[in-house]
């Protein structure tokens, strides 16, 4: 019997405001623990709330970036548990009247696209950060009143790629809206999975189980991959799948049990009394909708309308905003926007992948990659030298124009200079002069390489090869 998949994914995203969401505290990552902390975000008895606006602005931009319906009227909720890393006991949050209702995001798989629907988007408070330690454990609350928007999809998706292509066409939409740095490592971007399973052709959903602890897309793909497999094998054989929640073990491989999953009912949500409601007026919504920036599919779109590059490229490109800001500053900067376009993914996009570094943590900037490519351009520099160069811009940042000067990179195209190099070749190549002669177009590489050696690299290879063309040729 064959089995579909139906996967539903809760994206737990952290704001980026100054403040947290309830107090003044700051909101910052990386600090001591409990430096950033107050009796409002360590739960105090007497201490009142106030909520952050820019929080609100920015859930909102994010449901208006994936279209979807903004509640005029909304409120906040107490969710009741108990917990070390929530002091209050319980967590303020929102139950019955979010703030964006509906709305989906388009991911492509292979060639085939199509948009998953989007249920709620909700604001909530997160909660500290529980540590161990060999012989005790502690509680960062540095963390705790982060503001926190909770991005709840439609259970249907039904492969591990569709959940991962999911996840980063909605990470591209927060970051290009400017809501969220969403860097997992410091957790600003965190996703629990709903995964059920049932035989192909019904339309009852079958028991779910909700999957905890991923720190990475690839994380969550492997763990669906082995969950299903899981539900798919328990169902084989007779048996029944527990609805629980069960945590992702990375290091076997493995989903774990962790304990039976909890209703609604559980956690006696009722309407927080110290936070009046919240309304959105039709003022405040039409100013907030001017601005939401340009998404990736327009700019996708724009970049291939505008600079004539290939579908692929533009795809590339956008995929981070910050590499896609950095090659339009470059292309306008220097007017060829294919070779923009060439150096970016190629040569820029290897190099921070093999030093596992971010755009902005390279020493190069747009600006001086554009300088190096009017240098090629300009029949300045060739592109082993121009490659010299780039590498010297991504390690040191400097002027192009200066390190070829310094260096005495400078393309030689001078007919006379490159004959006396075309001349030494020949002599030195005799039998390579009879292979060309005879027929076998390889040996002109050959030739061709010998000059560039004898110029030190520096020879314009074109002028080159016309010169060795029209000396064997001639002879």
């Amino acid at each position: 019997m064959s089995y579909l998949a139906s996967i539903g994914l809760e994206v737990h995203v952290q704001l980026k405001t100054r403040t947290k969401i309830f107090c003044g505290c700051r909101n910052e990552f990386g600090d001591k623990p409990n430096t950033w902390v107050c009796p409002v975000c360590l739960g105090y008895p007497g201490s009142m709330p106030t909520v952050n606006e820019e929080a609100i602005r920015l859930t909102v931009i994010s449901g208006l970036m994936i279209g979807s319906r903004i509640s005029e009227y909304s409120k906040f909720d107490r969710k009741n548990y108990f917990y070390p890393d929530m002091p209050k006991n319980y967590q303020i949050s929102q139950y019955d009247k979010p703030l964006c209702i509906g709305g989906s995001v388009r991911i492509t798989v292979g060639d085939a696209e199509r948009a998953i629907g989007v249920t709620r988007i909700h604001l909530e408070e997160d909660v500290g950060k529980n540590m161990h330690f060999e012989s005790s454990s502690g509680v960062d609350f540095n963390r705790a009143g982060t503001p926190l928007m909770e991005i709840v999809s439609e259970p249907e998706l039904s492969t591990p790629d569709e959940a991962f292509a999911y996840l980063l066409a909605l990470k591209q939409i927060l970051v290009y809206g400017g809501v969220s740095e969403c860097n997992l490592e410091q957790g600003n971007m965190r996703c629990d999975v709903n995964v059920s399973v049932r035989p192909e052709g019904s339309d009852q959903l079958g028991t779910k189980a909700e999957i905890k602890n991923m720190n990475t897309f690839k994380g969550v793909r492997a763990a669906l991959q082995y969950e299903i497999r899981r539900q798919i094998g328990v169902l084989e054989k007779g048996g029944q799948i527990v609805q629980e929640t069960r945590r992702w073990n990375p290091d076997a491989g493995v989903t774990e049990s962790m304990r039976s999953k909890e209703y609604a009912h559980d956690y006696r949500y009722f309407p927080e009394p110290d936070l009046m409601p919240v309304v959105v007026s039709a003022d405040q919504l039409s100013a907030w909708k001017k601005q939401i920036p340009e998404l990736p599919q327009a700019r996708r779109a724009r970049f291939i309308e505008e600079y004539g590059i290939p579908e692929y490229d533009a795809g590339v490109l956008v995929a981070d905003k910050a590499v896609a800001d950095f090659y339009e500053e470059t292309a306008k900067r220097c007017g060829n926007a294919k070779a923009a376009s060439n150096w970016v993914m190629t040569d820029l996009l290897r190099c921070l992948s093999e030093k596992e570094l971010e755009i902005g943590q390279a020493r190069i900037t747009a600006q001086s990659l554009a300088g190096l490519i009017k240098l090629v351009d300009a029949k300045t520099l060739n592109m082993p030298s121009a490659r010299e160069v780039f590498a010297v811009l991504f390690e040191q940042g400097g002027d192009p124009a200066a390190i070829v000067k310094e260096r005495g990179m400078a393309q030689v195209s001078d007919t006379g200079a490159i004959d006396a190099f075309v001349e030494q070749a020949i002599a030195a190549n005799a039998k390579s002069v009879e292979d060309f002669k005879a027929g076998k177009t390889a040996a002109m590489q050959f030739l061709v390489g010998q000059v560039m050696r004898l110029s030190k690299g520096k020879a314009n290879p074109q002028v080159v090869q016309e010169a060795l063309k029209k000396r064997l040729i001639g002879d």
